[in-house]
């Protein structure tokens, strides 16, 4: 209990989505079939290459009610749309995919704008 009392004074306690330095969002929605075809070539390697671990994943789906945390970050309607971030401040998107190798190389250039 004394613990917990400390680490709520110095604001540490645990909340309900742990502190990512960066992190890639993935705007989807049902029924995209670019996103399926997202989750076919990519989605399944992304957390266990250098760029996932870097930035891992977090969907949202832009037909639910928009995260609180997001509230900086601009709605798209166009999915898939994927915004780097970075300490909760955008860092660049990608809107659309069209394949594996041009998502690598685009993701490659808006990984090396994190500092």
């Amino acid at each position: 209990m004394r613990i917990l009392a400390f680490l709520l004074f110095l604001g540490l306690a645990a909340t309900a989505r742990p502190v990512v330095a960066a992190e890639l969002l993935m705007l989807e929605k049902p029924g995209c079939s670019w996103c399926a075809r997202f989750d076919a070539e990519i989605a399944p390697a992304w957390p266990k290459t250098p760029e996932g671990r870097r930035a891992p994943l977090r969907r949202v789906d832009i037909t639910e009610t928009w995260p609180a945390d997001l509230t900086d970050v601009q709605k798209e309607r166009f999915t898939p749309t994927f915004v780097l971030m970075n300490d909760g401040v955008e860092v660049g998107r990608l809107r659309g995919y069209v394949g594996d190798e041009f998502f690598w190389f685009a993701i490659g250039e808006l990984l090396a704008k994190l500092p």
